[in-house]
């Protein structure tokens, strides 16, 4: 689903102008891209903060209507005040939305309390949290699932294994990418670790092995 979004085309570019759109309570942005003019404008400051709190926008489509006309575009970059953290600048992108883009979206990880593999005793390694992918917009999903129910410890998810939507493809040097693994020792792994060095120790207070009868000396050869 696209968002609709109303703006008014800025007169003028520059710093100059940008500070006194933002003390107009409005934050200036630009639309570029597609071969076409940049086209600068200017969002109501209170509706875009109430905005950026929906997650995955930078998945979305855009249909921003600028009073000239409207744009289809993605959001690129969000600048922030370094003091306030108020936003101050925003970028959006052109896009054909017949054609496929590239993004990149969260990976939300499922049944970790029930996983195999974690109830083993395993550790969950976690470490790659976003995947690239390749969609036209109204396909890009919010996230890409991973089911932890039936990993076992020492198993990996890589990319080539993640479950896409119909229409969505993983983007370059995904395919061979760690996303998920359990790690840590097998139960009975373990369990044989411990147990081999109980038994070669002797027990306590075990006696030593006897030691060795020394061999007999030889018989001197008899007389003739």
């Amino acid at each position: 689903m696209s968002i609709k979004l109303n703006a008014e085309i800025r007169a003028r570019a520059g710093k100059g102008a940008a500070r006194a759109t933002r003390r107009n309570k409005k934050i200036p942005a630009v639309i570029y891209g597609e071969k076409k003019a940049p086209v600068t404008i200017e969002l109501d400051g209170h509706a875009w903060v109430q905005l950026i709190k929906t997650p995955g926008l930078r998945t979305k489509l855009f249909e921003i209507e600028t009073g000239s006309g409207k744009e289809s575009a993605m959001l690129m970059d969000i600048q922030y005040h370094p003091v306030s953290d108020a936003p101050i600048h925003v970028d959006f992108k052109r896009i054909d939305v017949t054609k496929p883009v590239s993004v990149t979206i969260p990976i939300q990880i499922i049944n970790i309390e029930t996983s195999k593999g974690i109830k083993m005793g395993g550790v969950l390694n976690f470490a790659v949290r976003k995947v690239a992918i390749v969609a036209n917009v109204k396909d890009i999903p919010e996230s890409i699932v991973i089911d932890l129910a039936e990993l076992s410890i020492g198993e990996v998810v890589h990319g080539s294994a993640l479950k896409l939507p119909n229409g969505v493809s993983l983007g370059l040097r995904q395919a061979e990418l760690a996303f998920a693994a359990i790690t840590g020792k097998m139960a009975e792994e373990a369990d044989a670790k411990k147990a081999a060095p109980a038994a070669a120790a002797p027990a306590k207070g075990a006696k030593g092995a006897a030691p060795a009868k020394a061999a007999a000396p030889a018989k001197p050869a008899g007389k003739k």
